[in-house]
């Protein structure tokens, strides 16, 4: 993190920094739902019991988890947001979601899609985003 972050928590430190791991840990924790309920039921078909789902029943399992994934997000937003108490302003806490949201799917994606090549122009726009969070955090 950079200069405003620093900045954001000279006042109380390790308060600060508490609110910004949480908010962390729980984005992370947040876009593995988001993930599961979003592209998990893409491998519904390599199981039994899946045959006889149709789409509402797949959209209602999706949403389900999903609901974790707001359990988690909202409070998240919440803690870290500046207004809030919080070490991040509300562009901040998008682009970290972002970065996290596209890490959690990367590794999702060579768990259980083995089927996905990432080559390396997936790994320039990953640093892109890297490089966006930096200078998000930039004065």
């Amino acid at each position: 993190m950079h200069n405003s972050f620093i900045v954001n928590c000279q006042l109380e430190t390790v308060n600060c920094l508490m609110k910004a791991f949480y908010t962390i840990t729980l984005l992370v924790l947040s876009n593995t739902f988001m993930t599961l309920a979003w592209y998990g039921h893409l491998k519904f078909k390599d199981m039994k019991w899946s045959e006889s789902l149709g789409l509402i029943s797949v959209i209602l399992i999706s949403w389900g988890i999903a609901l974790f994934e707001y359990m988690l997000q909202v409070p998240a937003n919440r803690i870290g947001f500046k207004e809030n108490g919080g070490p991040f302003s509300l562009v901040q806490l998008k682009v970290i979601q972002e970065v996290i949201s596209l890490t959690v799917f990367v590794l999702f994606s060579l768990v259980f899609f083995k089927t996905e090549t990432f080559r390396l122009n997936h790994l320039i726009a990953f640093i892109f985003l890297i490089l966006a969070v930096y200078f998000m955090f930039k004065k």
